[in-house]
């Protein structure tokens, strides 16, 4: 029996418009707890709380990757751009001391993707991004306004997850 799993890379129809009008994202928590992240606020980090700033964190805090391409279902290539962002692990590392194994990214459309923790900290250059800036320009609502960008997939962005409204950290134990 396959068992379907709707965060496996798969195509889905190019959606051109936000799906819903709220842009903040929700990280929902292995304890069950959740915060909400405002585009705004993941640009100017103020959600970061005051006592979470040392070392857990890899530096620096927003970084920018160039020569990423998007490569959507129905448009085609696009690019290359330069994105400046989060790194998903910081996101997590900051909201979460605590053990986990996967973070799922969900779309407010639906459409989502996953990542293994050692995906995420395995050392690299072009680390996968929470992005909210394009080219040294904030993103726009119609651009994703927050923006999953994984610089390592250059084929099909079938892990680009545009209008980032859940993410979710998953502990197995």
């Amino acid at each position: 029996m396959t068992v379907h799993d709707p965060l496996a890379p798969h195509s889905h129809e190019p959606n051109p418009l936000p799906p819903t009008p709220d842009a903040d994202m929700t990280v929902h928590l292995p304890d069950g707890s959740t915060r909400r992240i405002a585009p705004a606020a993941l640009r100017s980090l103020d959600f970061i709380p005051a006592d979470h700033l040392p070392e857990r964190l890899s530096t620096p805090l927003q970084v920018t990757v160039p020569n990423c391409y998007i490569v959507s279902t129905g448009h085609g290539t696009s690019g290359p751009f330069s994105f400046t962002g989060l790194r998903l692990l910081d996101l997590i590392n900051l909201l979460w001391p605590g053990e986990w194994t996967q973070v799922e990214v969900v779309s407010g459309d639906g459409f989502g993707t996953r990542a293994l923790r050692t995906e995420l900290a395995a050392p690299t250059s072009r680390p996968i991004l929470l992005a909210h800036t394009l080219d040294g320009q904030p993103l726009t609502r119609a651009g994703g306004l927050v923006r999953l960008i994984v610089p390592s997939e250059t084929d099909d962005a079938l892990r680009q997850v545009k209008w980032v409204a859940h993410v979710r950290v998953i502990s197995d134990g």
